[in-house]
């Protein structure tokens, strides 16, 4: 019982498949020709493009697609941030650079989750002393009320003295 119009069927479906990974193919080339063709207008970057994509996949999970604007954007962030630590690095009147130095410069960037967390709870610390004072505020309104100048009538002046 053998079906010709099975193996017509199966035949057009691997060759409708293999148009679509040609077509795939194709389209990567192309992708990849767009970027090679971007690096050599000029784009000033200041790292190897594929090693910050190869770092930044690493880091990335495996199903995530990363577009080029990203992919330019992160190794031009990557550029500032050496430089502003070049800079604070420029501060120091010496002229070697010790390890030391350079812990003291990149502390922000390796701490931020830390600095944030004591940002946190430096402003919890204000809010509350800013709660006290207030109420203190209104406790002074309350009791310390100054009478209006009618009520002050009222009294013997002979008993005031």
């Amino acid at each position: 019982m053998y079906d010709e119009r099975e193996d017509e069927f199966n035949e057009e479906n691997v060759q409708e498949e293999t148009e679509e990974i040609i077509e795939s193919d194709e389209t990567l080339e192309a992708d990849e020709s767009l970027e090679e063709g971007s690096e050599e207008e000029g784009e000033d970057l200041p790292f190897a493009k594929a090693e910050v994509v190869r770092l930044m996949k690493q880091n990335l999970d495996r199903d995530k697609m990363i577009r080029e604007r990203v992919k330019v954007e992160m190794n031009r962030f990557l550029g500032e941030v050496l430089v502003k630590v070049c800079e604070q690095l420029n501060e120091y009147p010496y002229t070697t650079i010790e390890y030391e130095m350079l812990k003291e410069s990149i502390y922000p960037y390796q701490n931020i989750e830390r600095i944030n967390e004591e940002k946190k709870r430096i402003l919890m610390h204000l809010h509350a002393i800013k709660a006290d004072c207030d109420a203190l505020s209104m406790d002074v309104k309350k009791t310390l009320k100054l009478k209006d100048v009618q009520e002050e009538e009222d009294y013997d002046p002979a008993f005031m003295d």
